[in-house]
Formats: structure tokens, sequence, C-alpha cells
């Protein structure tokens, strides 16, 4: 992702025009009668995400006209996929898109998940100056790292991958990190996370990775990555179809690892925590089953009513953890509920928390950075459903909450740390590609987290 983001460049240059509706008529005006004639048979009007690609006399791309409408940077998301392989810069552009944004914009939409693939597309670089092509490049690194992790299928994405990944972006930055593993957790008194997935095969065993990094005494930041590699439902298995995307089922723990890495690369004044409690949610005899009663590192005990409600056990004890650090503010990200999908879809993740000053500077953020965001409520009304008869209480609510994505926010809330807390039920997926955001993995929410991060704690 970072060579596609230049400050220097030799050889051919093709300028770039970004058009409001209102630029059109005298773009094309300037391109003579010749121009009016090649936008007309290409049915070019400037409308938002349509290209015109300027031929010189040998047939070689010589000029772009790009329309963004009214739209903001994230129209320039949809540009790369349409451009020939070559080099661009914008050399006009509406006032209220930043040459940052544009840039940014640019390598998102640009991303091309083609590891598998013997012969990888050659994509478009963007000669950005003006931009300060460094933060550009290590905030699309970074969320390039999520969209990679998340594509990536399960038998090259195990507990390990995720933890050499973790190790990497440690030593990059000069974090510390712990790793956790087997029956260690059980030790290290991290029950529910054993629990989930003690029946993985050997040699992909759970683990909770732990990384911290930044000055002691600045106030600490603790996110938190929901890390299933996959998720078979356990002995509640799901159908095969419900299966066939559970590969992304540890995208929070990619989501908590790429923001962790935003913040470095831009040195916060934080004291950063950051946990993957990292399982695979296998099928074994060795296999929580319905009816087990778990323990769990806060001491509350849980009653698993179904194995497919795995993802906020594993969070149970990293909330936990993470309160021993008495954090500032503590992040969750998880693939958690359908439910949240079936509220708002899957282009628009919820988040929830009881901070209303939080709330406002999330949405705040959110509309900054176009990374959109919606609240939902920890509704009290719906907290008996996760109540259980023999223990403290369940994974599963009773159906007459409905509401499952809520009580899964419900039940997390019972671990979180005392003061800000908000909780991400994200869908880390685009199951359908359109203009900039290709189908596969998708990176949501980090965008808004870290500009929210920068106004918190500059």
């Amino acid at each position: 992702m970072s060579d596609l983001i230049l400050d220097a460049a030799e050889g051919v240059i093709v300028p770039v025009h970004l058009l409001r509706d209102a630029d059109v008529e005298a773009a094309l005006g300037a391109l003579g009668d010749q121009g009016r004639g090649l936008a007309a048979a290409q049915e070019f009007k400037g409308k938002a995400g349509q290209v015109l690609l300027v031929p010189d006399a040998a047939g070689a791309v010589e000029r772009v006209l790009y329309g963004v409408g009214q739209g903001r940077a994230s129209a320039v998301r949809a540009l790369a996929a349409k451009l020939p392989r070559g080099t661009y810069e914008i050399v006009r552009k509406p006032d209220d898109i930043t040459a940052d944004e544009a840039a940014l914009a640019f390598a998102l939409g640009s991303y091309r998940f083609d590891r598998y693939k013997k012969k990888p597309d050659e994509r478009p670089r963007l000669l950005a100056r003006g931009a300060d092509v460094a933060a550009v490049r290590a905030m699309a690194h970074a969320c390039s790292l999520a969209r990679d992790m998340i594509n990536t299928p399960p038998n090259d994405m195990g507990p390990l991958q995720i933890e050499t990944i973790a190790r990497e972006i440690a030593e990059q930055h000069g974090a510390a990190i712990t790793v956790v593993t087997g029956e260690g957790l059980l030790e290290a008194n991290y029950p529910a996370v054993h629990a989930v997935g003690r029946a993985a095969a050997p040699g992909r065993e759970p683990r909770m990775i732990e990384m911290t990094w930044g000055r002691e005494g600045d106030p600490v930041v603790a996110i938190i990555g929901k890390g299933v590699v996959f998720d078979t439902g356990g002995l509640d298995i799901k159908p095969s179809a419900g299966m066939r995307l559970m590969k992304k089922d540890m995208g929070g723990a990619a989501h908590a690892l790429a923001l962790a890495r935003m913040v470095m690369a831009a040195g916060l004044a934080v004291r950063l925590l950051v946990l993957t409690p990292t399982v695979e949610n296998a099928i074994s005899g060795d296999a929580m089953r319905p009816g087990d009663v778990l323990d769990s590192r806060k001491g509350l005990t849980i009653e698993v009513g179904n194995t497919d409600a795995e993802g906020r056990l594993i969070l149970a004890d990293a909330l936990t953890r993470a309160a021993e650090f008495s954090p500032d503010l503590t992040i969750d990200l998880a693939t958690l509920t359908g439910a949240a999908r079936v509220a708002l879809g899957p282009q628009l993740p919820p988040f929830m928390t009881d901070d209303e000053a939080l709330a406002a500077a999330i949405m705040a953020a959110s509309e900054a950075t176009e990374d959109p965001l919606w609240r939902l409520p920890l509704w009290k009304g719906y907290a008996e459903a996760l109540e259980s008869d023999v223990a403290d209480l369940k994974n599963d609510p009773d159906a007459w909450a409905q509401a499952g994505a809520v009580t899964a926010g419900l039940f997390l809330q019972r671990f979180a740390p005392e003061g800000a807390w908000v909780h991400l039920d994200i869908f880390a997926w685009n199951p359908k590609g359109r203009p900039g955001y290709p189908a596969g993995g998708e990176v949501m929410a980090i965008r808004a987290l870290f500009r929210l991060l920068q106004d918190r704690y500059g």
C-alpha cells in the first residue's frame, strides 16, 4: 500500500482534475471541440464517479477529469480502480477536500487482496504533493494490514499468525508484548479464553496477546479486539452458509492491531494497552458444551447457553484484564452479532456507550473522517434477559429481549472497566463490491476512532 502514495516521482505524471458539478463545463471547454467530442462519445457529464481519460496524439493518457459531484473526499476512493497503471497527480480539487484526505481516499480505494494470485494486478500510483505522505502512508498501511488479515483464509491466519503480526508491530514501534498460550491461560486466570479455544488442534492453541506502549503516567487507553480465527459455532454448529465467512471472525483483533499501529506511528501521548484474545472455536471431544458453567477472570460465573456466542466470553476476560490498568478510555471491537447487521446492515457499524460526551465525540469524529458509525442504546430494560438460574449470568439472552446486539453489549458491560468505555459491533466485510469498496474484508470505524484519540490526547 505504501508504494502507491508518493512524495516524489520521475517520468510521466498524468494530471487529474477533481470536478464539482459547477466545474464541469469550464473543464470541458478547456479541452476544445475535440475534447468535447470525446466527452460526448464517452457520455461523460462530470457526474460523481465518472472519469474521462483524455489521450495525447500517441494515444497515451494525457489528462484525467473525474467527477466528485457534491461529495467529500470519499468520492476519490473510486478513482484508482478506473485508471490504467501509471503515475498521477491531483492538480485541481475542491478547496474543502484536503490533499491528505484525497491521498488517503485514493490509497483506500486502491486496495486489492491478491496474495493468492499468480500475477497481481499493477495498480496506479499517486504523487501526493502537498500532503503529509508519511501520515497518509501510516494510516493506509494500517488499514491494509487489517483488510489483509481479514481476507486471509484461516489455514494461513490462525492464532500463531496473529501473534506473529502483533510481535512484528511491537518490535517496529518499541512496544512490550507478552503472550499466554494453551494451558497457561488457566494459570494466568483467563478461564473463559481457555474454555472457548481449548478444542482447537495442536498448533492452534488459544492465547491472550497483550501489548503495552508509551510512557508511564500518560493516560491509559485500552484497545481490545476479538480474535476468533475461525468460528464453527462449536457444538451449536453453524450451517455451512453461516460458516462460509467465519474467517473474518478475527476482524476485531485485526482492527485493534491496526488502530494500535496508527496510535504508535503518530506518537500520541497515551499509555497504550492492546489486548487480543485469540482462539479457534473448534469442535472436538474437549469442546465446551451447552449448559457448561464457566469461570471468568472477574470471578463471575457464566452459563453457556449457546457455544456460538463465544466472542463475548473471550472479551469478558480481556475487559477484566483491561480494568486492572484503570484505563482512561476503553475501546473494544468485535464481529459480534448478526443482530447488528439486521439493525443497520453491513455498511453501518453500531457503537454502544453510556458516556454521553464520548458518544458525541465519536459521532463528530465519524463525520469528520467519513467513517460511518451509529449509536445503539445499552437499554437496561433488557438486562434481565441475561439472568441465569444456575450462574451469575448467561451468554445467550432470553428470546423475549430480541435485541441481540444490545444484549451482547449489556453482557460486555458487566465486565467493562469503570469510566469511559465503548463497544463496537463491526461487520469487517463488504458482501457486495462497489466503487472504491471491493468485496471482501473491510476496515471500519478505526479512522474515526483514531481521530477521536487524536482530538482527546493530541
